[in-house]
């Protein structure tokens, strides 16, 4: 019997306690076992739903998929029959801040009081949680486009199953400076926030961009760019976590995944020791 996957692209007015849950082959068979549910966004505003329909007819490939409203969530997550993927606010258990982001889940359903104990099998952070929306919606797809392509890499080759399971796709960093680099002037940290800065630590190919140039370049699949996906508060006062991931437009690959905590000597932004990693 098929079961089932629900996609919600949205935020759960839940909240995660974020713990890395490893997941096991087990639930990863469990997984392609799936049928995929994408949910209805619940603001009548929002523009994803069609740019998320015209992706999953034209890549999802893990499973078979329908479109659900969200009304029908509550229910099934409960199901042993699904599986989810969504977008929801979490927070770090461990942390002193409690910062609240957006991360793009896949987790497993079943018989769980909440969603903190449902087990994930990919969870990517996506924004801080006021960040707004058009800081991000415009590359949900690549992520989607990822994250199918990390759980069809880690059933390959489960000997990559850690809980720093990202830390692997940094072997792709020597790659970077093949292709041209898509930066966000404003997401660069400001010691290497202009061409002539970044030149003196990157001498390689970059162009700085804006947001549009990077939509462009994902929905193109242009095998020549990397982009980068940089999480951080952005002016929302409360500075935590910097994430700073490197994504190919064409393939989905993670070139570069690392995050620092954020303050005065590593500021909200792409850093300088970033740019030097990747150089060598």
């Amino acid at each position: 019997m098929k079961r089932t996957t629900l996609i919600i692209l949205f935020s759960l007015s839940g909240m995660i306690l974020f713990s890395q849950y490893v997941p096991t082959p087990g639930d990863l068979d469990h997984f392609f076992e799936t049928k995929t549910l994408v949910v209805r966004n619940q603001n009548p505003l929002n523009t994803s739903d069609s740019k998320i329909r015209k992706f999953m007819e034209e890549e999802w490939d893990l499973t078979e998929w329908e479109i659900i409203p969200y009304s029908e969530f509550e229910e099934k997550r409960q199901d042993t029959q699904y599986s989810f993927l969504f977008l929801t606010t979490v927070i770090f258990e461990k942390d002193k801040l409690q910062a609240k982001y957006k991360f793009l889940n896949l987790s497993l359903g079943g018989d769980y009081f909440n969603l903190n104990q449902m087990p994930d099998l990919a969870s990517v952070p996506v924004a801080y949680a006021n960040v707004e929306d058009e800081s991000y919606v415009y590359k949900l797809e690549i992520l989607i486009r990822f994250i199918q392509k990390h759980i069809r890499n880690i059933h390959e080759h489960p000997e990559l199953i850690s809980s720093n399971v990202f830390k692997h796709y940094n072997d792709n960093m020597k790659d970077v400076k093949s292709k041209t680099l898509y930066l966000l002037p404003e997401e660069m940290a400001k010691d290497v926030n202009s061409s002539a800065r970044i030149q003196e630590v990157y001498p390689h190919p970059f162009k700085l961009v804006e947001k549009s140039d990077i939509q462009e370049a994902i929905q193109n699949k242009d095998e020549n760019i990397v982009f980068l996906h940089k999480v951080g508060p952005e002016g929302t006062r409360l500075d935590a976590r910097c994430y700073k991931i490197l994504i190919g437009a064409n393939d989905a690959s993670f070139y570069y995944f690392d995050y620092h905590m954020i303050k005065a000597k590593n500021p909200d932004g792409f850093l300088s020791k970033d740019l030097k990693k990747i150089s060598k």
